[in-house]
């Protein structure tokens, strides 16, 4: 009896342990994420990522900035993640592409996923949202 009493405790604990960990968490976090890198592994792991925290945090705000080589993961003819895209379009990431990398890179608007909206300069959308107090993430 004395050995079962410690075990018992010692289980309820891991299910505890485990019931937090799948609890949705409803807090409305406020996430920019900046991509600048050209890897597709960067691009599949950012779109995993977001799930992740999609599942996590269902009611947090999402946005992407994409600038230099980052950029082509919103090119509809050079993305392997559009339907990612998509679905993550859906359930409200806002994608963002920087018009000064578009103008460098000689990429037409036209050739990004409709799913993108465009600011002026990628690092000035990134530091509004922080002066915002959003929560910054380096993607890649």
């Amino acid at each position: 009896m004395k050995f079962i009493l410690p075990l018992f405790a010692f289980v309820l604990s891991f299910s505890t342990i485990s019931a937090q960990t799948d609890a949705v968490d409803n807090t409305r976090y406020q996430i920019v994420f900046h991509l600048t890198s050209g890897d597709t592994l960067a691009h599949k792991a950012l779109v995993k990522q977001l799930n992740n925290l999609l599942h996590a945090a269902p009611k947090s705000r999402i946005e992407v900035v994409c600038h230099g080589m980052g950029i082509y993961f919103l090119v509809t003819e050079k993305t392997q993640q559009a339907a990612g895209i998509r679905d993550l379009k859906a359930r409200g990431v806002d994608f963002v592409g920087c018009e000064n990398t578009l103008r460098e890179r000689k990429i037409n608007r036209s050739e990004l996923m409709s799913e993108v909206r465009t600011v002026p300069a990628g690092i000035i959308e990134i530091v509004k949202k922080q002066r915002k107090k959003w929560a910054y993430i380096k993607a890649g």
